[in-house]
């Protein structure tokens, strides 16, 4: 026969094990307990601070490619084919090296035909405008020979014309001449004594002119001075020839 007390002493294991199911229950359905405000608010300024670093050294990175890029594009020489491309363009570079610029684009321009870009064929061209220059003070002087200094003038004049008749004798043979090379060193050293002697020629006469007390003296001073643009921009050219043909990509002749 069954008693309270021994019914009691019966359910109290089953409740304590009830109990104890409960509180394993509770155990796994409680939260871990969230970080404290502070620390979140560190780690999220940790975190903006570092993609801040980063698209700073990014961007900074950025430019400097593009700043390097810029500086080397405008180092590089125009490229050939532009260069090449447009007669006009290529005589003014060649003419940008002399010290009359302009003359050189006026005299070289219209012989210029049909239209070329090689700094040989301006540097022919010069010597062409520049012996025309000549021919027209040997008709200067042929025409006022009564004075003796101008007679003198004449013959410095022909000697001048026979030197660049000379030089561009040179190129034209080079060219020619199969397999030969045009510009050779010795052959630039030539062209530029030359050169040089009739530039000579014209400030002797000038020179004799003054000397005399020629009442010429000031037509022939303007004539000899437009000549002697023309041979020096010729000089120029020839003395730059070597830089003129590597700027536009092309190979000495």
């Amino acid at each position: 026969m069954y008693t309270a007390s021994s019914t009691k002493k019966t359910l109290h294991p089953i409740m304590d094990s009830i109990n104890v199911f409960k509180g394993y229950g509770k155990v796994s359905l409680e939260q871990p307990n969230p970080p404290p405000p502070n620390h979140l608010h560190r780690r999220r300024r940790f975190i903006v601070a570092s993609l801040a670093v980063f698209l700073t050294l990014a961007i900074g990175s950025l430019i400097a490619v593009l700043i390097c890029e810029s500086a080397t594009e405008s180092d590089k020489p125009e490229p050939s084919s532009q260069l090449a491309s447009n007669s006009a363009a290529s005589l003014k570079i060649v003419c940008a090296v002399t010290r009359y610029p302009e003359t050189c684009f006026s005299a070289i321009s219209p012989l210029n035909s049909p239209p070329s870009n090689s700094p040989l064929r301006f540097f022919n061209l010069s010597l062409h405008a520049g012996a025309a220059q000549v021919s027209s003070l040997i008709s200067l002087a042929n025409e006022t020979k009564a004075e003796a200094a101008v007679k003198d003038c004449a013959e410095l004049f022909d000697d001048a014309a026979s030197q660049l008749a000379r030089s561009a004798e040179s190129i034209s043979v080079g060219s020619s001449s199969s397999g030969e090379k045009v510009l050779t060193e010795m052959r630039i050293s030539d062209l530029q004594t030359w050169i040089s002697a009739a530039m000579t020629d014209q400030e002797t006469c000038v020179d004799g002119l003054e000397e005399m007390g020629s009442t010429a003296v000031d037509e022939f001073k303007v004539r000899v001075q437009k000549s002697q643009e023309y041979m020096s921009n010729s000089l120029a050219i020839l003395n730059n020839i070597h830089s003129l043909f590597a700027k536009f990509g092309l190979t000495m002749p």
